[in-house]
């Protein structure tokens, strides 16, 4: 008998092994034809392979992630990967996963392929989805995969079965391998898996959405391989809706926006770094103003560390040997390896450990508006989401074990705050516990994950499991904010740490006299402000709150006779401290009017013979036809409150 375990909780006997598919269609008729893969004691499988013990058995429809990812990698794997074979004749593979919404295969081409070609290779794709082809897994010996590969002319194949560690590609020493249909001539692919059984099973809500170079293995001294991106829903309704939002976002697209609203700029002379114009470095100083006002109120104290600091510094942290390939590295003349700092934390234990700190001292909060740099691979940098210069709104809370909870619940009101200034309410939590590579011993992990899951459960937050995602030093809570079209931002995070302490000797005085390690809480709000503002620009579509916009007020002329008004009431909005601009050119007020409408200025006073004579103005608000007028001290009043960043 086997005894399989459901999620529900119930239980099925069998008089002996039974496949995933026999299961799913004892269960009922709809979960049968719906079943994708299995997962047998929290593993995945494919749907056909048998159960041999008792076990516990999920199984997977699209409707949940891990089906619609399998789903995804089916597609890409078996049906991208066969139509360009098929198409182009002589390519190589290279690698096939999923991705957010959708998946990616990494190819070697004798001819390019463009964006222009896309639909042809979409429609073979749908040709072959149509042929109804089973899909079975083959486990093959390293040796004889290796010969299967080289036969059919795949290097990168090869070289991923040359080089994969016990349990990536294999299983039992065994090497993975997904046919299509039956046949030695039949398209086959290395994979792990799991994949659907049957093409039957594959959604046709799918398009391929753009082409891009990578390198194999993500490196420059590599060959360039072309990249093939595209999307996959349930069904078709899923799909369109996703097509929406990107159509929306391109709208939004900070980049687009930045020039056009003259905020900033990015150029091969600096890449991966930001030149902030005026009006950019005028919302920049806005939200890093606000955030300041907020952690003073706080209870934060505010300090600058270098950014260079010597290696040594690094080694003693972990970060030199978890991070080094992301750091910028210089050597000076006193024949010392000085690294551009990536992460300011190490700096502000540096900052704690001056003088004997007593437990009185504690909480210490400690913030930095920390400029860091991080190589970041060139294709990954986008606008100013993914940058080489950044700052971050970065603190670290120095306390007791017995505070944790305390400055956890605090720290995550403040947050809520902050966010529901900037006009973000949708917050989800991700809990992630202890990465495969980490420093510290396990009992300092359950130590530090049991602090943190306290601290969740007296904030009152619902948390959703981000398994192996916590950093190296320790687990942590990432704040994701969903934006007015309903894309996610990872933004905020906290940590909690009580391993740098240990490895660069920060103490403090006990009550009894003892010396003791406090904990470290790593925390912060917006994270990076450039990717924040970023953030900003899209959900805004420029159209930013009167408090962050770098105009706020435009005074625009009518004619030539109230220009000496218009100056005069200008210069008393910039003693008021409004972010004004005059415009006296000589343009008809309509083409102002419009003008200034394009570069999303939110308020125009306009002013002409009449209102200098009466001491008034007239205002138009962006994105309202409607114009009213009121003397110049009300309106002013009016802008100044409404000006004022929020509490």
């Amino acid at each position: 008998m086997v005894t399989i375990t459901l999620p529900d909780g119930s239980k099925r006997e069998y008089p002996g092994p039974v496949s995933g598919d026999e299961i799913a269609a004892s269960i009922g008729a709809g979960l049968a034809k719906a079943a994708l893969a299995m997962k047998v004691d929290g593993v995945q499988r494919d749907i056909y392979l048998i159960v041999d013990h008792d076990a516990r058995i999920e199984i997977l429809t699209p409707k949940q992630p891990e089906g619609l990812e399998i789903l995804r990698h089916t597609t890409t794997a078996q049906v991208l990967a066969r139509a360009v074979k098929e198409m182009y004749p002589g390519s190589k593979l290279a690698i096939g996963p999923t991705v957010d919404d959708g998946f990616y295969y990494d190819i070697e081409t004798e001819n390019p392929i463009s964006s222009e070609d896309l639909e042809k290779i979409e429609a073979r794709m749908r040709q072959i989805m149509d042929e109804g082809k089973t899909v079975r897994r083959e486990m093959w010996s390293r040796e004889d995969a290796i010969k299967l590969f080289t036969s059919r002319g795949e290097p990168y194949k090869v070289d991923i079965i040359e080089n994969a560690p016990a349990g990536d590609t294999t299983e039992a020493g065994k090497i993975s391998i997904y046919r299509q249909g039956e046949g030695d001539d039949s398209f086959v692919d290395l994979c792990r898996g799991p994949h659907v059984p049957n093409f039957t099973h594959l959604s046709k809500a799918f398009k391929l959405m753009r082409v891009a170079g990578a390198y194999w293995r993500g490196d420059s001294k590599n060959k360039q391989l072309t990249r093939i991106y595209g999307v996959q829903f349930a069904n078709e309704k899923e799909l369109k809706a996703y097509l929406t939002i990107l159509e929306e976002a391109d709208k939004r697209d900070h980049r687009k926006l930045g020039k056009e609203l003259d905020l900033f700029h990015i150029e091969e002379h600096s890449p991966g770094m930001v030149f902030w114009h005026d009006k950019g470095w005028t919302i920049y100083r806005a939200v890093e103003n606000y955030v300041r006002t907020k952690i003073r109120a706080n209870g934060y104290i505010e300090v600058k560390t270098p950014m260079l600091v010597d290696r040594s510094l690094w080694e003693a942290s972990g970060h030199w040997e978890k991070f080094r390939e992301n750091m910028f590295v210089s050597n000076s003349d006193e024949d010392r390896t000085l690294c551009v700092k990536p992460m300011n934390c190490p700096c502000h234990i540096q900052i704690f450990n001056q003088g004997m700190k007593s437990y009185r001292e504690l909480p210490l909060r400690m913030a930095e508006f920390g400029s860091c740099h991080r190589n970041e691979p060139s294709g990954s940098l986008h606008g100013i989401m993914r940058i080489r210069g950044f700052v971050q709104d970065d603190a670290h809370i120095f306390c007791m074990e017995s505070q944790i909870t305390s400055e956890t619940v605090a720290f995550c009101a403040l947050l809520k705050e902050v966010y529901q200034a900037f006009g973000f309410t949708d917050v989800k939590v991700k809990f992630s516990d202890r990465p495969p590579t980490r420093a510290g011993e396990d009992a300092t992990w359950d130590k530090a994950e049991n602090a943190l899951k306290e601290a969740v459960n007296a904030a009152g937050l619902e948390c959703e499991l981000n398994p192996g995602e916590g950093a190296f030093y320790g687990p942590k809570l990432e704040f994701v904010l969903r934006d007015a079209i309903g894309r996610d931002w990872q933004c905020g995070t906290l940590q909690v740490d009580f391993v740098l302490p240990e490895r660069l000797d920060a103490t403090y005085v006990a009550p009894d006299g003892s010396k003791q390690r406090p904990v470290m809480l790593h925390r912060a709000i917006l994270g990076s402000l450039e990717r924040f503002i970023g953030i900003l620009i899209e959900e805004y579509s420029g159209k930013f709150p009167l408090w962050l916009a770098p105009t706020q007020v435009v005074v625009a002329t009518i004619t030539e006779a109230a220009d000496d008004y218009a100056r005069q009431i200008h210069a008393e909005l910039l003693k008021a401290g409004i972010r004004a601009e005059l415009d006296i050119r000589n343009e008809k007020i309509n083409y102002k009017v419009r003008d200034h409408s394009l570069h999303k200025i939110p308020n125009l006073f306009v002013v002409g013979g009449k209102e200098a004579e009466t001491g008034s103005v007239s205002i138009r608000r962006l994105g309202s036809e409607k114009q009213e007028s009121m003397s110049f001290d009300e309106a002013k009043a009016a802008l100044v409150s409404e000006a004022t960043p929020p509490n």
